[in-house]
């Protein structure tokens, strides 16, 4: 157990129970305890392999690489349809976990075996997503733009199409696109401070 990680148990929530059952689970395998993105996450030689997070329907254990487990169990959801490599195990009871407890510990060794064969998963390139019309357009403008936007990593790219590609009408996609257009020029991702 990491000190650093035990606020996360000790806060009271709705999934508390749930999530200290999780939590020993984890800590029966070779996995090391750390704290990131004020989760729980849980790591195989410094490689992020599964996180424990809640939200307000359920709770749920993040397999980083989940898309690679062979998932014998049917447990595995894939949060959304952008959602590349990792799945979820979610849970909506103390009883459930409790019911599940030998395959979770399947799916945790499944998941240390992936990392110790250094198993990859491998993602779409940003050519393959969608590039809404309206940044296509803005892109064929706006040189300089279209300069700093094939400068940003792929993943900053993706982000952006993702974001722009959302909405359903065409106003609110040129409104998303005008919004961000300082932030690439800055060389920064969406979510980038």
């Amino acid at each position: 157990m990491n000190p650093k990680v035990d606020f996360f148990f000790n806060k009271t929530s709705k999934w508390q129970q749930e999530y200290a059952l999780l939590r020993k689970i984890i800590l029966q395998t070779e996995l090391t305890e750390e704290l990131k993105w004020g989760c729980p996450c849980y790591t195989f030689q410094k490689t992020n392999v599964v996180l424990i997070h809640g939200f307000k329907e359920y709770c749920a254990l993040l397999f980083h690489k989940g898309a690679l487990l062979k998932d014998t169990d049917a447990l595995l959801i894939q949060q959304t349809e952008n959602v590349q490599a990792a799945r979820q195990i979610r849970f909506t009871s103390l009883q459930q976990i409790k019911d599940l407890e030998s395959s979770l510990k399947s799916y945790i060794y499944e998941a240390i075996e992936v990392e110790r064969a250094g198993l990859k998963v491998e993602l779409k390139k940003t050519s393959e997503f969608n590039t809404p019309d309206e940044f296509r357009q803005v892109l064929d403008e706006y040189v300089e733009l279209k300069t700093a936007f094939e400068a940003l990593t792929p993943g900053r790219q993706r982000g952006y199409l993702l974001h722009f590609s959302q909405p359903k009408q065409s106003k609110t996609r040129e409104s998303r696109i005008e919004k961000c257009i300082p932030q690439i020029l800055e060389g920064k991702g969406l979510n980038d401070l």
